[in-house]
């Protein structure tokens, strides 16, 4: 009966890829850049993944199906994002030029493989 969730799903994909690959992208140069120690990103896409948890318990516990809410794959694209910072020996535009480049083609197809196995 939640034919209507699934109609929707890669319309929210569309969306939700943006918003999120952008999200990660800057939250993790901003942690990378300004803090300089690499695995920060990585770091911060496993915070992102346990609030995700998270929130999919909350809608859970409503009521509303387990797949109701896909977890993104926050962390691939930051281990990609920690390659690229450490690839280009801490030169911050480089980075987010790189980096952010990686993690949002990336995020994107991680999404998009995970919702297909679903």
């Amino acid at each position: 009966d939640y034919i209507f969730y699934t109609d929707w799903m890669w319309t929210s994909y569309v969306i939700f890829t943006l918003s999120q690959s952008l999200v990660l992208a800057v939250g993790a140069a901003y942690y990378l850049t300004f803090t300089g120690v690499p695995g920060t990103a990585t770091y911060y896409a496993l915070i992102m993944t346990v609030y995700t948890w998270i929130a999919k318990g909350a809608w859970f516990s409503l009521g509303y199906p387990y797949s109701f809410i896909v977890v993104p794959m926050w962390i691939p694209s930051a281990i990609l994002m920690d390659l690229a910072y450490w690839a280009t020996k801490r030169n911050k535009h480089s980075l987010i030029l790189i980096g952010g480049v990686l993690c949002g083609m990336s995020m994107s197809l991680f999404n998009m493989i995970n919702l297909i196995t679903i």
